[in-house]
């Protein structure tokens, strides 16, 4: 009986505290009702007090809640009253004045005046004065409007409305569903920096909660309120004087009886997948260990998520969570596959300096690991050695294609990782080299002369430099479904992983970790993403699990899927009138009309100027439509309003170049079609000749 009285009680102190952390912002009468009755019901059990709650006590609460805003109202008014407005920009002194009208209007009593958007007023708090951060200034924001919480509270509640503990406890994670019933219709969240600068595992988990509420919740032009600047700096700062302080391959010591090791492929700023694969696999913890092989921007539209979430675990757990640097952490790629664009995005006239930000913890990230003195992981792969690539003779065109000495860890040490992109000659092509190849089944070690960047090695390279360092299993990343699309020599990686080399003295395994890759582009491929386990005592047989992919918002793409980015070289005789017909609709960027913003009109699946077409191999290419010559329908009518009018011509605009896309297709298939025809007559004119 005692026993079960202490879960009552433990479950009690849980709701408690979730209701407590809640915000009330936008919800109706009744939704606040049941949640402060709840709340004095969980109270009641906690404090050891064995009644009933009756309307009295949730009038009481609401009315302790309201006169708590009010005062701290005031304490905003006496703040703003004595601050300083020098050095704020136009858009931050508005928001301290309607904070400061806002406020007003609670002590004077003034129903009319609503919090509208208490996230970003809350979320400017910290500029205001750093002694206020556990004031009720803060908590203030999250209590909705109340003037009238008292009069309708008065109409609301019965007499008989009288809740127990057993019928608040009917549920087997009670406040769990209050969450998610809540929650789900009024997200008003944002990310403080903790007080102190000390990281914990709660503020970690609420940081990939509100995240991931965020990118359901909000546009991606309001995430610069979510995650301010002044968040992501610190977090930076923190993360990087322990990435600067690690060497270019790390070892992980995990000699543990009961201890293992997780490891991660390219992520590719698919951020609800990484939510999703932490679930699976567990948290990082005292016995489990992450290694993370890079790329986990560009490509999806939540790099910053996904890179932020793991830097807030690396400062949490230095000594058991490990990121390693991929090619995408780069200028050259971000700027190209669209994490620039999302930066800009998401931070409008601070993104510049975030993005120098971002960059510049890239160069702290280190290169390869060493698991158990047994397992080597990288993202590319295998480097040549720092003297091959020191040596200044010969024409660097014929080197190119010449047989390299293989590196050594030796020489890895000596890579200085300082450089945003991977130099293309000089000492430190071994950046390049480790971030940029890949495996053949060719033996030797040698230049490609159909990329910049990167070596191709065999079989025999990966044997030497497992029996070399007495390791037993390389992982590396760099590769996934679309990079062995057609090839032959290697697995196709729609399972996430592939094994490639497999020698006397151990394996090679390339593994990915973003499934149904990739969320933009020219073509989607169906593939799961996977995860390595290595485990005590014999971390050289690994397991892996494969996973398909969570559910995740429609979002516009952030990088432009131009003709740079189509594979028309895969097309095969059938499709022939298709790629003719459609070789020009790859007009320039600035032919093509700029997108709409549907969202202000609350339509977030809009029609795009991007089209897919079949590429010859099961998949599909995205070819852009291109502007028409002539648009029915416009001009419209002066009376048409904005948004409306924009959006009639948007779609307008889009429905002429479909059709003239569709009329040019069928004449240049015609046209092949008499061609051939006409061939065909001749070939049986000379026949019968």
């Amino acid at each position: 009986m005692e026993h079960h009285k202490e879960i009552i009680k433990s479950g009690c102190h849980k709701i408690l505290e979730g209701i407590n952390s809640m915000s009330l912002v936008n919800l109706d009468d009744q939704q606040i009702h049941s949640l402060v009755m709840m709340r004095e019901i969980a109270r009641g059990v906690v404090d050891g007090r064995d009644r009933k709650v009756t309307k009295n006590d949730v009038i009481t609460a609401l009315r302790y809640s309201i006169e708590k805003m009010v005062c701290a109202s005031r304490d905003i008014i006496h703040i703003l009253g004595r601050m300083s407005y020098e050095g704020l920009d136009d858009q931050r002194m508005n928001l301290v004045l309607r904070m400061k009208e806002i406020a007003h209007g609670i002590v004077d009593k003034q129903p009319g005046v609503a919090i509208a958007r208490p996230e970003l007023l809350a979320d400017q708090v910290c500029f205001v004065d750093e002694g206020t951060r556990d004031s009720p200034v803060v908590e203030s924001t999250k209590i909705s409007n109340g003037d009238a919480l008292i009069d309708e509270a008065q109409s609301m509640i019965h007499e008989d409305e009288m809740l127990d503990v057993e019928h608040v406890l009917r549920f087997e994670n009670g406040i769990d569903e209050v969450q998610e019933s809540l929650l789900s219709s009024c997200f008003q969240q944002f990310l403080l920096w903790p007080t102190g600068d000390c990281i914990t595992l709660e503020w970690v988990q609420d940081m990939m909660f509100i995240l991931e509420k965020a990118s359901q919740k909000t546009l991606p032009t309001e995430f610069c309120h979510v995650v301010q600047t002044v968040v992501v700096y610190k977090l930076i700062d923190a993360a990087c004087s322990i990435l600067r302080e690690e060497p270019n391959c790390v070892d992980i010591n995990c000699l543990g009886d009961d201890s293992r090791v997780i490891v991660v492929g390219d992520i590719h700023g698919q951020f609800h997948d990484l939510m999703l694969l932490l679930k699976h696999a567990g948290a990082p913890s005292e016995n489990q260990f992450y290694v993370f092989n890079g790329n986990y921007v560009d490509k999806g539209a939540w790099g910053i998520e996904v890179f932020l979430v793991l830097l807030a675990w690396k400062v949490l757990m230095p000594q058991r969570v490990y990121l390693l640097r991929g090619n995408h952490e780069s200028r050259y790629c971000t700027e190209r596959y669209g994490f620039k664009k999302e930066v800009w995005t998401k931070y409008g006239d601070q993104s510049e300096d975030v993005y120098n930000k971002f960059l510049e913890c890239f160069k702290d990230l280190p290169l390869a690991s060493v698991i158990a003195n047994c397992v080597y992981t990288t993202h590319g792969g295998l480097f040549r050695s720092i003297h091959a690539a020191a040596d200044p003779s010969g024409n660097p065109k014929q080197k190119k294609m010449q047989r390299v000495d293989l590196g050594s860890l030796a020489d890895l040490s000596q890579i200085k990782r300082a450089c945003i992109d991977s130099p293309l000659e000089g000492p430190n092509m071994l950046l390049s080299d480790i971030l940029w190849s890949k495996p053949s089944n060719r033996d030797g070690l040698r230049g490609n002369a159909g990329r910049k960047f990167g070596l191709w090695w065999g079989p025999d390279c990966t044997e030497a430099f497992l029996r070399h360092h007495n390791l037993k299993l390389i992982i590396r990343s760099h590769e996934g479904p679309d990079a062995r699309d057609g090839g032959e020599d290697f697995g196709d990686m729609l399972n996430g992983y592939s094994i490639d080399h497999d020698g006397e003295s151990g394996k090679l395994y390339t593994l990915f970790s973003a499934p149904d890759y990739p969320q933009f582009g020219k073509r989607r491929y169906t593939n799961e993403g996977a995860y390595a386990i290595l485990k005590s005592p014999d971390f050289a047989s690994p397991s892996f699990q494969s996973f398909k992919s969570a559910e995740r918002p429609m979002v516009y793409p952030y990088l432009d899927l131009d003709a740079d980015d189509m594979n028309l070289s895969k097309l095969d005789s059938s499709q022939i009138d298709i790629q003719a017909s459609t070789s020009d609709f790859s007009a320039p960027q600035d032919a093509v009309r700029p997108e709409f913003d549907f969202e202000a009109l609350g339509i977030y699946n809009a029609p795009s100027w991007t089209v897919q077409f079949p590429d010859g191999s099961g998949g599909t290419q995205a070819v852009q439509v291109p502007r028409a010559p002539l648009v029915e329908g416009l001009p419209l009518p002066p009376n048409i309003q904005e948004p409306h009018k924009g959006a009639y011509e948007y779609l307008f605009e889009l429905v002429a170049g479909l059709k003239h896309m569709i009329a040019t297709r069928e004449t240049e298939n015609m046209a092949h079609v008499s061609a051939l025809q006409s061939r065909a007559r001749k070939r049986k004119d000379r026949g019968q000749g």
